[in-house]
């Protein structure tokens, strides 16, 4: 299993016109394109691709009250090269985590928890 680098950060927001206007008006982050996800939120760039790398990027999620259920709860994402590597690796080492399944986007997604139950999402590029 090999991380490649920090995909997303995923945030709940109580009023997503107001997060969207501090992130846009204030950070002067750029709105991305985001995939068709059943629940409201805003995608933003934080930092351009480089090389074979893609963006990194801060997803918005439209929580009120949170939903504690992953995906829906915040988390960070790691980009990984093979989702059935993690899959191998995780099994290997007793961890328990969610099945992989497909993102909207194209993506394949898997997630786990740390000791503290953070909440970490392991990912493809899409």
């Amino acid at each position: 299993m090999r991380i490649r680098h920090l995909n997303h950060v995923a945030l709940h927001v109580r009023d997503l016109q107001a997060s969207c206007r501090f992130y846009e008006h204030v950070l002067g982050l750029q709105p991305i394109e985001r995939p068709a996800f059943d629940f409201a939120g805003a995608w933003y760039e934080l930092s351009p691709a480089a090389g074979d790398l893609p963006r990194q990027e801060l997803h918005l999620i439209a929580r009120n009250p949170p939903d504690q259920t992953p995906p829906r709860e915040r988390h960070f994402a790691l980009l990984v090269d093979s989702i059935d590597a993690v899959e191998q690796h995780l099994r290997a080492r007793g961890v328990s985590f969610q099945a992989p399944k497909p993102r909207p986007d194209g993506a394949m997604q898997l997630f786990l928890r740390d000791p503290d139950e953070h909440t970490i999402e392991l990912c493809t590029v899409p």
